[in-house]
């Protein structure tokens, strides 16, 4: 399971030493802390894109991650400590995308008054598994099922130890019951902890709307002052949002295709909330590196399904994706989980909008 220890080693090995000796190398992030403004801090590019577009003239919004950097594999440097320490707001997305974060926050400066916000709360997270690293059935359809798998794998441990205190279990009948028991608690113990939270909520504009809204109840609670123009900023934010939202419903759901075979595993909420089924050559982490035998198996899936491209992102490796597309002799397309922009990207304006605009275009004609 890479991503979940490399989730767990980065928020145990995280510290202020650490963050500090990061200062002198890597790309810096940029903006500066402004006086008489509310300051906002955040990690990556679409809430720094949505909190912006809230703000407005009322709000300096500085973000963490750089352009042309994946977020999943970056940790904050010193400047960023001495930024958010004076800022009155942190925005981060929470749901495990960010491993860096409780450690980053005991390191700011103790006269330190920023609140810090998760935006991904409200949203129902999905729960999936990894094999390895990889999943090659992640849409979001059995969200369901592995939510009630960890919910009940607490209960059915206190019911079995409850079986076990019964002052009746001497019946032989009932005490193979119990094993019986024992056996399912474990069975449910086992599967809830293999399941891992699927952090990227924003590439569904129905999550996304979620967190703008977070976004705009946070600014409005730190600088009550301006809280109509948040609210008028987020409303015509949130009308974009909507209508996004009902292109994506309209067009994805007129398809008669709904498999997509993407690089990484970052699509899963775009899968459950538009109908679609995801297959991932990697899993949550884009690092993940999958088996030959998985490559074999996805080719197959690719000729069975009459699959016709393969979706990669720009940053990320597109090898495995195009070694697949070669081997189910089919072709590459992007599909991006906008994580951030390329230099090219930002230098050309793109932005969330025009970013999801393409991958609708892309997914329609792939899924025709």
């Amino acid at each position: 399971m890479f991503f979940s220890r490399f989730r767990k080693s980065i928020m145990l090995g995280v510290s202020i030493l650490t963050i500090m000796a990061l200062a002198a190398c890597g790309p810096k992030s940029s903006g500066s802390i402004v006086e008489g403004k509310v300051n906002v801090v955040t990690t990556f590019y679409p809430i720094y894109e949505f909190a912006a577009e809230i703000g407005g003239e009322d709000a300096n919004v500085i973000n963490l991650l750089p352009v042309g950097v994946e977020p999943h594999d970056w940790t904050p440097r010193s400047q960023d400590i001495v930024n958010t320490s004076k800022a009155q707001l942190f925005l981060y997305n929470g749901a495990g995308l960010e491993g860096w974060v409780p450690n980053f926050l005991k390191s700011l400066n103790s006269d330190s008054q920023v609140e810090a916000v998760e935006v991904s709360t409200g949203i129902d997270l999905i729960l999936t598994t990894e094999d390895d690293g990889h999943n090659h059935g992640a849409s979001g359809e059995h969200s369901e099922e592995e939510h009630a798998a960890a919910e009940h794998a607490h209960e059915d441990e206190h019911a079995a130890d409850e079986h076990a205190t019964d002052e009746h279990a001497a019946d032989e009948h009932a005490a193979d019951e119990h094993t019986t028991d024992e056996h399912a608690a474990d069975e449910h113990t086992e599967e809830a902890d293999s399941l891992h939270t699927d952090p990227h909520t924003w590439v569904s504009p129905k999550s996304a709307l979620i967190m703008a809204e977070n976004i705009k109840n946070s600014l409005q609670k730190a600088d009550p002052d301006h809280k109509d123009g948040y609210e008028e900023r987020y409303n015509a934010l949130a009308e974009r949002l909507e209508a996004l939202d009902a292109k994506f419903t309209a067009e994805l759901g007129k398809l008669p295709n709904k498999e997509i075979v993407v690089s990484h595993q970052a699509f899963g909420y775009l899968a459950r909330d538009y109908g679609l089924a995801q297959h991932a050559i990697m899993g949550l982490s884009p690092d993940a590196e999958p088996r030959g035998q998985d490559l074999l198996e996805l080719a197959e899936l690719v000729k069975e399904e009459g699959i016709r491209y393969i979706f990669f992102e720009e940053l990320v490796s597109d090898k495995l994706a195009k070694t697949l597309a070669d081997e189910a002799g089919v072709s590459t397309m992007v599909l991006n989980p906008v994580e951030g922009l390329t230099e090219d990207q930002e230098k050309n304006g793109d932005n969330y909008f025009t970013l999801m605009e393409k991958n609708l275009q892309n997914l329609i004609l792939a899924l025709q």
